[in-house]
């Protein structure tokens, strides 16, 4: 039990299913997710660091910088697994994306205000059964 609570308040983050996210989409530097995320390189970094030390992404070298990706393939039925549960119960998140250029905003892009009361995770993007959509990571300057 005590892996699987680990696991769970690594995924409880949400910078890090932010991350996650982004990785699912394929390999990105650490400025690459700086970048999409509006996030300092220590928050990045850190973050990652807690992710690959549970075992949830890896990195290789590429020159100087590092390539991360997830780890696990099982992680992407884990977040369909999400998806699926959380819209039985009136929610929609969306936790990945098929395809690297998926044509669909980054979270520091035309941030819309927070609205629905069940919706405390910053970068979770709701849709509401009324198909309104709200992303709740705010942008930092």
């Amino acid at each position: 039990m005590a892996a699987a609570a680990i696991l769970f308040r690594t995924l409880g983050d949400p910078t890090r299913l932010l991350i996650l996210r982004h990785l699912a989409r394929g390999e990105h530097r650490v400025v690459d997710l700086m970048s999409h995320l509006g996030l300092a390189q220590s928050t990045v970094s850190g973050h990652l660091a807690c992710l690959r030390d549970c075992g949830l992404v890896r990195s290789r070298a590429q020159g100087r910088a590092s390539l991360y990706s997830l780890a696990r393939p099982e992680l992407l039925d884990l977040f369909h697994a999400t998806e699926s549960f959380l819209e039985a119960t009136g929610e929609r998140v969306v936790l990945h994306h098929t395809g690297h250029d998926h044509g669909l905003p980054h979270e520091h892009e035309s941030p819309r205000p927070l609205t629905h009361r069940r919706a405390q995770r910053p970068g979770l993007e709701l849709t509401h059964p009324a198909g309104d959509t709200h992303q709740t990571r705010e942008p930092q300057a």
